[in-house]
């Protein structure tokens, strides 16, 4: 048997830090379309004041919040939230009659982006304007669903819905994409989110993934309404810059695949054999990967 020789670690090093240097370039550029992408334009708002030790926020560095939301799966998580939260006719018929996802897709990631960088790292004060804002937003968004009931959004049960459906859709992703995660910890992500959701004005929040699960399967009249066929077709094709359609796609597949069988069909996202296990978790996982790399390391505040 011939042996390969051992290469010694200091020639590995030089390698490893040549390839990086001639790397950069590649690294940099993709940096700056995926901050482009996720950023959004410029809103013109203050900095966010993080969380330090003297006030570590809603949930603090030691926070299952934290690790969760510091993950790059958030991006394919969130998307699973939208494309589930269609299937809700009053939440739908309030995004159709109120929101401008169509004409501003990347602002409104933006400010969703903001949101959830505000209540997870920000201070208390930054996080509790952050809900402020949102709560004033929701008291101007009501009005009367296509099948003639009235909706708002700052009712506890549609509240409850979106909340609930957010949490399970990023712990989801994180299970799927994100590092091993321990049912003791899972349920401990669930309740600490519940604050939140309360703190937005919803009642009906689960403290436990399994009491999560339950909750949102149990939801009654769940449908498909044309507003909602009009969001998912707008969710996985949308007005974006040609240059960002190729990652969105793999974004937009990793999401539908995470998705409850029923919904998919419903929604008409029937999977083909093989596909999902074959061709989008482990291009998902790369791009995750890739993003990881571009961007760096997930800035944190100090805890």
């Amino acid at each position: 048997m011939q042996l390969v020789p051992r290469i010694p670690p200091l020639v590995t090093a030089a390698v490893e830090a040549a390839a990086g240097v001639a790397l950069r370039p590649a690294r940099v550029a993709v940096g700056r379309v995926a901050r482009s992408a996720l950023a959004g334009p410029p809103t013109g708002q203050p900095e966010l004041a993080f969380a330090d030790a003297e006030d570590p926020g809603l949930f603090g560095p030691g926070s299952m919040t934290w690790r969760v939301h510091r993950d790059r799966s958030m991006v394919i998580g969130g998307l699973r939230a939208l494309l589930l939260q269609v299937m809700h006719p009053l939440a739908m018929a309030g995004v159709a009659q109120h929101s401008a996802y169509r004409e501003d897709p990347l602002g409104r990631l933006a400010r969703t982006g903001r949101f959830v960088a505000s209540t997870t790292y920000g201070t208390t004060p930054e996080a509790h304007r952050a809900i402020a804002k949102v709560r004033g937003i929701h008291g101007r968004v009501e009005g009367t669903a296509a099948d003639g009931r009235s909706y708002s959004a700052n009712d506890p049960a549609l509240l409850a819905w979106v909340h609930n459906v957010e949490v399970d859709s990023f712990l989801a992703a994180f299970r799927r994409y994100g590092p091993e995660i321990r049912a003791a910890e899972a349920d401990q992500y669930v309740a600490e989110m519940a604050g939140l959701g309360r703190r937005l004005g919803a009642i009906d929040v689960p403290e436990t993934e399994a009491d999560l699960r339950d909750w949102i399967a149990s939801v009654p009249g769940l449908a498909v309404s044309a507003d909602a066929r009009d969001a998912v077709r707008f969710l996985v094709l949308p007005n974006l810059p040609v240059r960002m359609l190729p990652t969105y796609g793999v974004v937009a597949a990793a999401a539908i695949d995470l998705l409850p069988g029923t919904t998919r069909r419903a929604l008409g996202l029937v999977p083909l054999p093989l596909v999902d296990p074959l061709i989008v978790r482990p291009t998902a996982a790369a791009l995750l990967g890739l993003l990881g790399w571009a961007l760096g390391p997930a800035p944190l505040p100090r805890g």
